[in-house]
């Protein structure tokens, strides 16, 4: 038998068949035994019904993205499976695992070009009927199968399957494990061709924890102090809302659902001007409609964090997909000169420091930070370290000395251009804060020379940001001639893209930024000096980063977008391809 380090399991079917049920009983068994794990999930675009899959990727090493072919593909129904298309893609390294109901012969089926290694045709719900009396339990019948062939710890399985019933009957799961057991029985008694067992996981990942992106932020948010969230349901950031309205009442904090996406903006402003750290969330239609108010807490300088969870657009486009396509809207979509931080975490991990740093970042400078994740990140699963929350510093606004209230000017011209912000009550505070152009004390005015002066402060106070590296990683050889560069999401495959591309003895480097914008232009000026040739990998039909960057430095010829629309996923396979032919 072969041992392996790494294996990709995709699945698909239809609701009701316990496909992420069963993914989310993988990955919980993977966290107990130690090995790193990433679990992605996709439904159709119905309210209540229709396909659904979910990829988990099982590694004795750190997972940095979904992966790329599959090494298992389970289909309990052709036509759920295929329209998932890039997302769950085969080769002919493939297991292909199918419900043998389906009446499709072995020789026969509807996978065009593609010879996996080995087709089984199982009947999966005969054995969920047989042992469970019920075709609900044929997600156990495969897990049985995937522990039978490929090692997965029957003990972890069967805990995570018994944790899932807990609630109801005893009877529901004891249906359950002897469905469990029947997959594995009918593994044992048909072993591959190929036998393939995951290797042992080290020791170092014991104490991993699974989580997700959106209960990240929301965790990290109340982390930093967060106190007030407001907003309106939307796919793919919800949970985000849930997961605070559940926990942050324990922390002296407040939630509101508004009636509307406007709402939801206009409330956490207000929180803010009243001294309240504040948030709220939400994805592109919703972006849209809070473009206003973003502008009200720009001018007004009002900290204040916005987590925008980008899924396929434009309009209601792909809402449960994808997409990278929300940054233009992200730095551009206000009217008059405005610049506000944009920050993007690139996996769930790391979307902890990213939140507390724009709780910082927006209390420092007094301005709306917009957190720009996507859906794969915000709502995939992955196994994640324990935090180090000891190695965050929380950041407070500056607020006006007794001097300065004397005669307190809210918005007064500094050398940083961060002015001292009161709130209401606080003695001698009191100030006008309105989205008219306005003086130093925050009267309004018509003055074209004042609203030059406001305009240059609001700008000048940014300057210290872009001077931050730490909020720029680079990795890989330093003088490389071949450069990637990449964010969100899309990251990881770069991160694993340039990791075979070293192996493979291509001299190559990458540029990872947290801090989208404003852009750190000496960071990327310095980066391209030794750079002959390149690619800015992301997941948007124009190349969105590629052509920010194009607007604030001088970006060498030879390095080029490689960009595609929302829902077809990178492989680092194709990425290195790509950068070998550039030499």
């Amino acid at each position: 038998m072969t041992s392996i380090t790494d294996l990709v399991i995709g699945m698909a079917g239809s609701g009701g068949d316990g496909i992420v049920s069963a993914g989310q009983s993988l990955i919980t068994a993977a966290a107990h035994e130690g090995y790193h794990a990433l679990m992605t999930k996709s439904f159709g675009s119905q309210i209540r019904g229709g396909e659904s899959s979910c990829r988990v990727r099982l590694s004795t090493r750190e997972v940095l993205n979904p992966g790329g072919n599959l090494d298992v593909a389970v289909a309990l129904n052709w036509e759920d499976f295929l329209k998932f298309g890039a997302e769950l893609p085969v080769g002919p390294e493939t297991v292909m695992l199918y419900e043998s109901d389906t009446g499709v012969l072995p020789d026969a089926i509807p996978l065009e070009g593609v010879a996996p290694r080995e087709i089984l045709a199982v009947p999966i719900g005969e054995m969920a009927r047989k042992s469970a009396g019920t075709d609900k339990a044929k997600n156990a019948v495969v897990l049985g199968l995937l522990a039978g062939w490929f090692g997965i710890s029957r003990g972890a399985l069967l805990g995570g399957i018994r944790k899932k019933f807990a609630k109801k009957s005893p009877e529901v799961a004891e249906a359950n494990e002897k469905a469990f057991a029947a997959g594995e029985a009918y593994a044992q008694a048909n072993p591959l061709r190929e036998p393939r067992s995951l290797g042992q996981p080290t020791k170092a990942a014991a104490g991993l924890m699974v989580t997700d992106g959106n209960d990240m932020c929301a965790a990290a948010a109340i982390f930093a102090g967060c106190q007030f969230f407001s907003g309106y349901p939307i796919t793919p950031s919800t949970e985000a809302m849930q997961f605070l309205s559940r926990e942050i009442w324990k922390y002296g904090g407040a939630v509101i659902q508004a009636e509307d996406e406007i709402a939801g903006i206009g409330a956490a402003v207000g929180a803010s001007y009243a001294g309240t750290k504040a948030m709220t969330a939400t994805s592109g239609p919703g972006m849209s409609l809070k473009t206003e108010m973003l502008g009200l807490a720009s001018i007004a300088e009002l900290p204040l964090v916005l987590l925008n969870v980008q899924r396929g657009g434009p309009a209601t486009g792909l809402p449960t997909k994808p997409e990278q396509a929300d940054l233009f809207q992200a730095v551009f979509s206000a009217h008059g000169d405005v610049l506000r931080p944009v920050l993007a975490p690139t996996c769930v991990a790391d979307t902890f420091a990213v939140t507390v740093e724009a709780f910082n970042l927006a209390e420092h400078y007094q301005t709306p930070v917009i957190i720009l994740s996507d859906s794969e990140i915000a709502q995939r699963k992955e196994t994640v370290g324990p935090i180090d929350t000891a190695r965050f510093a929380i950041e407070q606004r500056r607020t006006p000395s007794e001097a300065e209230r004397v005669k307190y000017q809210r918005f007064a011209i500094t050398g940083s251009g961060v002015s001292p912000i009161s709130h209401p009550g606080m003695a001698g505070g009191n100030y006008l804060a309105s989205g008219i152009e306005h003086n130093e004390h925050g009267d309004p005015t018509s003055s074209g020379a004042v609203h030059a002066r406001m305009n240059e402060k609001r700008f000048r106070k940014f300057e210290s940001l872009k001077q931050r590296r730490d909020l720029v990683a680079i990795e890989g050889d330093l003088d490389a001639p071949l450069a990637l560069i990449s964010w969100g999401s899309t990251a990881g495959v770069c991160r694993e893209a340039l990791a075979l591309a070293r192996r493979q003895g291509l001299k190559a480097k990458l540029l990872v930024p947290w801090l989208i914008h404003p852009i750190p232009e000496d960071v990327y000026r310095e980066f391209f000096v030794s750079v002959r040739a390149g690619l800015v990998v992301e997941m948007s039909h124009q190349g969105q980063l590629y052509r920010l960057l194009r607007c604030f430095i001088d970006v060498p010829a030879s390095v080029r977008s490689l960009s595609r629309s929302g829902a077809n996923p990178f492989q680092p396979r194709e990425i290195v391809a790509c950068l070998r032919d550039l030499q």
